[in-house]
């Protein structure tokens, strides 16, 4: 029997490696989505504000039409810090592209950064509830986007953002599921890939990346 593999507080390319082998042994649905498609990317990010600003724009639209804002909207700021956001106000911000509820969400971020009422490396550091919770704490940051910044920018290992519509429907194909399953399945399904839930995201991803195209990122 193969030894088993704590993870990391962090993914690393070796433990996401090893996390997949991990899951293909024990999932034969995604050991079939490894051997169609290889390894997983490691879709990392970097932690901090410029990173949730981006995934508060991609909530609900494409990841294509997210990424040609942020890099619009960090053109003419100057670039994409607390200080550049929280000196545009909301009707400012609108008129770079952003919806009057992202502006507000980006701009409140901003200040609260800037202002030192939201510590990104403390929360980094803090233990994931507590972390968790005071992202939750701020507007415009529902559990899917604080997923996906634990997932991404922190590299957690073991997190599944529920709510995501690329992995609802890799998990439907994958799974062969009769329809796309809500988060209560999800989170029942992906429960077994516990301490690889985040593997096993990365994998679903590839899945599904493999099969449509433009590329998520």
């Amino acid at each position: 029997m193969p030894a088993v593999i704590a993870p990391p507080r962090a993914l690393t390319h070796a433990t996401l490696a090893a996390g997949t082998r991990a899951l293909a042994r024990r999932d034969p649905d995604l050991a079939d989505v490894f051997r169609r498609h290889g390894m997983p990317p490691m879709w990392a990010r970097r932690p901090g504000f410029a990173t949730l600003v981006h995934i508060v724009l991609e909530q609900q639209v494409s990841i294509a039409a997210a990424r040609t804002l942020f890099k619009r909207l960090s053109q003419q700021l100057g670039g994409m810090t607390p200080h550049a956001v929280a000196a545009h106000g909301v009707t400012r911000l609108r008129r770079f592209g952003l919806t009057r509820q992202k502006a507000s969400y980006c701009h409140e971020l901003a200040l609260a950064v800037r202002d030192g009422r939201l510590d990104l490396g403390q929360v980094a550091r803090a233990e994931d509830a507590d972390g968790r919770e005071t992202l939750l704490a701020m507007r415009g940051l529902g559990p899917w986007s604080v997923d996906v910044y634990y997932l991404m920018a922190l590299r957690r290992p073991d997190v599944w953002p529920s709510g995501d519509l690329a992995l609802a429907i890799a998990m439907r194909d994958v799974k062969r599921l009769p329809g796309r399953p809500g988060n209560a399945e999800q989170q029942e399904i992906s429960a077994p890939w516990a301490p690889w839930r985040s593997v096993a995201a990365r994998l679903l991803w590839h899945y599904y990346l493999s099969n449509r195209r433009p590329p998520h990122n």
